[in-house]
Protein backbone atom coordinates (compact mmCIF):
# COMPACT_ATOMS: atom_id res chain seq x y z
CA UNK A 1 0.00 0.00 0.00
CA UNK A 2 0.51 3.44 -0.82
CA UNK A 3 0.72 5.93 1.94
CA UNK A 4 1.46 10.14 1.94
CA UNK A 5 3.12 11.53 5.34
CA UNK A 6 2.59 14.85 5.17
CA UNK A 7 5.02 16.01 8.52
CA UNK A 8 7.84 18.82 8.50
CA UNK A 9 10.02 17.28 11.45
CA UNK A 10 12.80 15.74 9.85
CA UNK A 11 13.97 13.42 12.19
CA UNK A 12 9.94 12.11 12.83
CA UNK A 13 9.79 12.00 9.02
CA UNK A 14 12.81 9.62 8.00
CA UNK A 15 12.15 7.63 10.76
CA UNK A 16 8.28 6.72 9.67
CA UNK A 17 9.47 6.05 6.28
CA UNK A 18 11.73 3.85 7.10
CA UNK A 19 9.59 2.25 10.10
CA UNK A 20 6.42 1.74 7.50
CA UNK A 21 8.74 0.30 4.73
CA UNK A 22 10.02 -2.58 7.02
CA UNK A 23 6.31 -3.24 7.42
CA UNK A 24 5.63 -3.32 3.61
CA UNK A 25 3.76 -0.19 3.35
CA UNK A 26 5.53 2.37 0.53
CA UNK A 27 5.75 6.03 1.93
CA UNK A 28 5.96 9.34 0.36
CA UNK A 29 6.83 12.54 2.14
CA UNK A 30 6.36 15.93 2.02
CA UNK A 31 7.00 18.70 4.16
CA UNK A 32 4.10 21.14 3.99
CA UNK A 33 0.51 21.52 3.67
CA UNK A 34 0.67 22.92 0.31
CA UNK A 35 2.83 20.17 -1.03
CA UNK A 36 0.45 17.34 0.67
CA UNK A 37 -2.91 18.58 -0.62
CA UNK A 38 -1.17 18.22 -3.96
CA UNK A 39 0.17 15.28 -3.64
CA UNK A 40 -3.42 13.49 -2.38
CA UNK A 41 -4.90 15.39 -5.67
CA UNK A 42 -2.40 14.05 -7.70
CA UNK A 43 -1.52 10.62 -6.37
CA UNK A 44 -3.79 7.59 -5.52
CA UNK A 45 -2.87 7.15 -1.83
CA UNK A 46 -4.34 4.46 0.36
CA UNK A 47 -4.39 6.82 3.47
CA UNK A 48 -2.90 10.15 4.48
CA UNK A 49 -0.53 10.76 7.75
CA UNK A 50 -1.19 14.25 8.49
CA UNK A 51 0.76 16.50 11.29
CA UNK A 52 -1.26 19.63 12.34
CA UNK A 53 1.93 22.33 12.89
CA UNK A 54 3.05 22.35 9.29
CA UNK A 55 4.34 25.54 7.30
CA UNK A 56 2.31 26.95 4.11
CA UNK A 57 -1.18 25.11 5.48
CA UNK A 58 -1.45 23.75 8.45
CA UNK A 59 -2.77 20.17 8.86
CA UNK A 60 -6.51 21.57 9.65
CA UNK A 61 -7.08 23.34 7.39
CA UNK A 62 -5.90 20.48 4.73
CA UNK A 63 -8.16 18.22 6.36
CA UNK A 64 -10.72 20.52 5.85
CA UNK A 65 -10.22 21.17 1.65
CA UNK A 66 -10.01 17.81 0.99
CA UNK A 67 -13.26 17.42 2.88
CA UNK A 68 -14.56 19.89 1.21
CA UNK A 69 -14.43 19.04 -2.31
CA UNK A 70 -15.11 15.19 -1.28
CA UNK A 71 -11.86 13.54 -0.85
CA UNK A 72 -12.27 10.78 0.76
CA UNK A 73 -8.82 9.37 1.19
CA UNK A 74 -8.26 8.15 4.66
CA UNK A 75 -6.83 10.51 7.04
CA UNK A 76 -4.46 9.91 10.60
CA UNK A 77 -3.90 12.79 11.87
CA UNK A 78 -0.35 12.65 13.65
CA UNK A 79 0.24 15.25 16.20
CA UNK A 80 1.87 16.05 19.39
CA UNK A 81 -1.52 18.30 20.15
CA UNK A 82 -3.10 16.41 23.31
CA UNK A 83 -5.58 18.74 24.24
CA UNK A 84 -9.26 17.15 24.22
CA UNK A 85 -10.23 19.70 21.92
CA UNK A 86 -7.72 19.43 19.05
CA UNK A 87 -8.96 16.14 18.98
CA UNK A 88 -12.37 16.64 18.89
CA UNK A 89 -11.67 19.44 16.08
CA UNK A 90 -9.45 16.89 13.66
CA UNK A 91 -12.15 14.42 13.70
CA UNK A 92 -15.04 16.91 13.35
CA UNK A 93 -13.20 18.05 10.22
CA UNK A 94 -12.86 14.76 8.67
CA UNK A 95 -10.18 12.83 10.50
CA UNK A 96 -10.27 8.91 10.34
CA UNK A 97 -8.12 8.51 13.60
CA UNK A 98 -5.83 10.51 15.99
CA UNK A 99 -2.33 9.69 17.17
CA UNK A 100 -0.32 11.47 19.42
CA UNK A 101 3.43 11.67 19.39
CA UNK A 102 5.55 10.01 20.76
CA UNK A 103 3.78 6.83 19.07
CA UNK A 104 4.88 2.89 18.55
CA UNK A 105 5.58 2.25 14.40
CA UNK A 106 3.75 -0.73 15.33
CA UNK A 107 0.79 0.63 16.50
CA UNK A 108 0.44 3.61 13.83
CA UNK A 109 0.62 0.69 10.95
CA UNK A 110 -1.78 -1.21 12.70
CA UNK A 111 -4.19 1.83 12.86
CA UNK A 112 -3.07 2.71 8.91
CA UNK A 113 -4.61 -0.96 8.49
CA UNK A 114 -7.93 -0.29 10.55
CA UNK A 115 -8.68 2.90 8.60
CA UNK A 116 -8.03 1.52 5.38
CA UNK A 117 -10.38 -1.17 6.38
CA UNK A 118 -13.07 0.51 7.54
CA UNK A 119 -12.88 2.88 3.97
CA UNK A 120 -12.89 -0.39 1.93
CA UNK A 121 -15.86 -1.51 3.57
CA UNK A 122 -14.28 -4.35 4.80
CA UNK A 123 -14.44 -5.85 8.88
CA UNK A 124 -12.94 -8.69 8.40
CA UNK A 125 -8.87 -8.03 8.79
CA UNK A 126 -8.01 -11.19 6.71
CA UNK A 127 -8.15 -10.65 3.14
CA UNK A 128 -9.01 -13.77 1.38
CA UNK A 129 -10.31 -14.89 -2.50
CA UNK A 130 -9.94 -18.21 -4.39
CA UNK A 131 -8.49 -20.06 -1.82
CA UNK A 132 -5.77 -17.18 -0.87
CA UNK A 133 -5.41 -15.84 2.65
CA UNK A 134 -3.69 -12.90 3.44
CA UNK A 135 -3.02 -11.27 7.10
CA UNK A 136 -1.82 -7.76 6.84
CA UNK A 137 -1.18 -7.57 10.01
CA UNK A 138 1.40 -10.67 10.48
CA UNK A 139 2.12 -10.26 6.27
CA UNK A 140 1.03 -14.34 6.53
CA UNK A 141 -0.26 -15.70 2.89
CA UNK A 142 -1.62 -18.81 2.51
CA UNK A 143 -2.71 -20.79 -0.45
CA UNK A 144 -5.44 -23.69 0.24
CA UNK A 145 -4.15 -23.19 4.05
CA UNK A 146 -0.60 -23.77 3.12
CA UNK A 147 1.72 -21.08 3.81
CA UNK A 148 3.57 -19.24 0.80
CA UNK A 149 7.05 -17.36 0.80
CA UNK A 150 6.66 -14.33 -0.95
CA UNK A 151 9.11 -11.27 -2.07
CA UNK A 152 8.33 -8.08 -0.57
CA UNK A 153 7.52 -6.90 -4.21
CA UNK A 154 4.92 -9.94 -4.44
CA UNK A 155 3.23 -9.69 -1.62
CA UNK A 156 2.35 -6.01 -2.00
CA UNK A 157 1.03 -7.14 -5.44
CA UNK A 158 -1.20 -10.15 -3.49
CA UNK A 159 -2.61 -7.46 -1.46
CA UNK A 160 -3.49 -4.92 -3.41
CA UNK A 161 -5.11 -7.36 -6.00
CA UNK A 162 -7.18 -9.06 -2.55
CA UNK A 163 -8.17 -5.70 -1.71
CA UNK A 164 -11.11 -5.77 -4.62
CA UNK A 165 -11.63 -9.45 -5.71
CA UNK A 166 -13.13 -9.23 -9.19
CA UNK A 167 -11.79 -5.66 -9.82
CA UNK A 168 -9.58 -5.74 -12.69
CA UNK A 169 -6.38 -3.47 -12.19
CA UNK A 170 -4.16 -2.11 -15.14
CA UNK A 171 -0.56 -2.56 -15.02
CA UNK A 172 -0.79 1.76 -14.48
CA UNK A 173 -3.14 1.53 -12.25
CA UNK A 174 -0.67 -0.70 -10.14
CA UNK A 175 2.27 0.45 -10.44
CA UNK A 176 0.64 4.19 -8.89
CA UNK A 177 -0.65 2.32 -6.33
CA UNK A 178 2.79 0.16 -5.42
CA UNK A 179 5.74 2.85 -6.16
CA UNK A 180 6.71 5.18 -4.70
CA UNK A 181 8.32 8.38 -5.74
CA UNK A 182 11.53 7.98 -7.29
CA UNK A 183 11.42 4.35 -8.08
CA UNK A 184 12.48 3.18 -11.14
CA UNK A 185 9.61 1.51 -13.75
CA UNK A 186 11.03 -0.68 -15.86
CA UNK A 187 8.24 -1.21 -18.99
CA UNK A 188 7.40 -4.52 -18.56
CA UNK A 189 7.94 -4.72 -14.32
CA UNK A 190 4.30 -5.36 -13.45
CA UNK A 191 3.69 -8.26 -15.87
CA UNK A 192 6.82 -9.93 -14.56
CA UNK A 193 5.78 -9.95 -11.01
CA UNK A 194 2.66 -11.06 -12.15
CA UNK A 195 4.50 -13.91 -13.97
CA UNK A 196 6.22 -14.55 -10.41
CA UNK A 197 3.30 -14.54 -7.89
CA UNK A 198 1.16 -17.03 -10.85
CA UNK A 199 4.04 -19.43 -10.20
CA UNK A 200 3.61 -19.52 -6.87
CA UNK A 201 -0.40 -19.31 -5.97
CA UNK A 202 -1.00 -21.14 -9.30
CA UNK A 203 -1.73 -19.54 -12.94
CA UNK A 204 -5.60 -19.54 -12.95
CA UNK A 205 -5.47 -17.64 -9.44
CA UNK A 206 -4.47 -14.46 -11.39
CA UNK A 207 -6.99 -13.65 -14.62
CA UNK A 208 -6.15 -11.17 -17.15
CA UNK A 209 -8.74 -9.02 -19.26
CA UNK A 210 -6.42 -8.19 -22.41
CA UNK A 211 -6.47 -4.90 -22.74
CA UNK A 212 -8.21 -3.67 -19.24
CA UNK A 213 -5.96 -5.44 -16.12
CA UNK A 214 -5.05 -8.18 -13.93
CA UNK A 215 -7.23 -9.21 -11.56
CA UNK A 216 -8.29 -11.98 -8.79
CA UNK A 217 -11.65 -13.67 -9.02
CA UNK A 218 -13.90 -13.50 -6.28
CA UNK A 219 -14.21 -17.45 -5.73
Amino acid sequence: MRILLVEDDTMIGPAVRVGLARRGLTVDWVRDGAAGLAAARAEPYAAMLLDLGLPRRDGMAVLRELRAVGQALPVVIVTARDAVEDRIQGLDAGADDYVLKPFDVDELAARLRAVIRRHEGRAEPLMQAGGLCLNPSTREVTVDGRPLQLSAREYALLELLLRRPGMPLSRAQIEARLLGWGEEVCSNAVEVQVHNLRRKVGEGRIQNIRGVGYFIPKD
